[in-house]
């Protein structure tokens, strides 16, 4: 087989692992949406339990352990991951209160604005230097969000709420660089005793109040699957497909998220709600077109382009 062809390849299965990943991020609330009876913390308890299930599997398969306990001995390691775990958890927990408040379109919104709030949380934090198509991107979608806020007298706090704790959970990712299934699974297993606590009292109130619905826990434990697969299907793709392409693919989650919300469940989509969307699109366009140009010009310069912070992208 030639090189060209080998690398023609490996980015077909590189779009086809982004597009199951991130399709499956888009379509993920339909799942939440069959376990709305369920209490968030609840969900987000079996949540982690389910996934520490498969991710302990996965990693013996995938003979991990051996980069767990490093991490477990590496102290300023194990501090930034509890802190990554605490902004994963506030994610997800708003993210599952969100879909059971019928509030989906706060999700999609939160994950539009996400890579803008996370540039500038990077220059803010890390001193990183903008471009000026980023400015006018992130001033734009600013602005989009301060109409909704000033002159629609809506304050989208499960939006922000979402972007922002996901915005800080890239970041500590980014100074503690280990792989999506590493990190994920020091995370859920950080969160592991709670999780079981509250899990434990799910289930005796379930039998006080008259006694288990196996539907509902056949569901709840599916919950493992749904956080597993999109992980380790993203994380193929991120090996081989360039940071360009990963970039453009991340805005497929959010965009079924809306067609979800609008078209499926018939949330309501305002006038407001239409300038604020607008606003961050065009914000999102500005972006993308400058990074991709950033990025051929970088290639043309023969510079090789690493691959993207796998945490930055891990929606739900």
């Amino acid at each position: 087989m030639s090189q060209a062809h080998h690398h023609s390849s490996q980015a077909r299965a590189g779009l086809a692992y982004g597009l199951i990943a991130y399709g499956w991020w888009g379509l993920v609330p339909i799942y939440f949406k069959a376990v709305a009876h369920v209490p968030p913390l609840a969900v987000l308890a079996h949540r982690v339990v389910w996934s520490v299930v498969f991710l302990v599997v996965i990693t013996a398969l995938q003979r991990k352990w051996r980069d767990i306990a490093a991490i477990s001995r590496d102290r300023r390691m194990l501090l930034t991951l509890m802190g990554s775990t605490a902004m994963v958890s506030i994610n997800w927990l708003l993210f599952i209160y969100a879909i059971s408040m019928n509030q989906l379109l706060q999700s999609s919104l939160a994950y539009f604005i996400n890579p803008l709030l996370f540039v500038a949380m990077a220059v803010v934090l890390l001193k990183e230097r903008l471009r000026a198509a980023q400015v006018i991107a992130i001033v734009i979608a600013a602005a989009g969000v301060l109409y909704m806020i000033v002159l629609g007298g809506q304050v989208p706090w499960l939006a922000l709420g979402m972007a922002s704790s996901f915005a800080l959970y890239g970041l500590l990712r980014k100074v503690a660089p280990v792989s999506p299934l590493v990190g994920l699974t020091v995370e859920t297993l950080l969160l592991l005793p709670a999780a079981l606590g509250i899990a434990a009292w799910y289930g005796v109130h379930q039998a006080a109040s008259g006694g288990a619905d196996e539907t509902t826990y056949a569901l709840l434990a599916f919950s493992g699957v749904v956080t597993t697969v999109p992980l380790l299907t993203f994380a193929a793709a991120a090996r081989r497909l360039p940071l360009a392409t990963i970039g453009f693919l991340q805005y497929v989650a959010p965009t079924g998220q809306f067609l979800l919300a609008v078209f499926l469940y018939g949330e309501p989509f305002t006038r407001t709600d239409a300038i604020c969307f607008t606003c961050i699109w065009l914000g999102l366009a500005i972006f993308s077109i400058s990074s991709l140009h950033s990025y051929r010009a970088r290639g043309a310069a023969g510079e090789k382009a690493t691959a993207p912070a796998p945490a930055a992208a891990l929606p739900e």
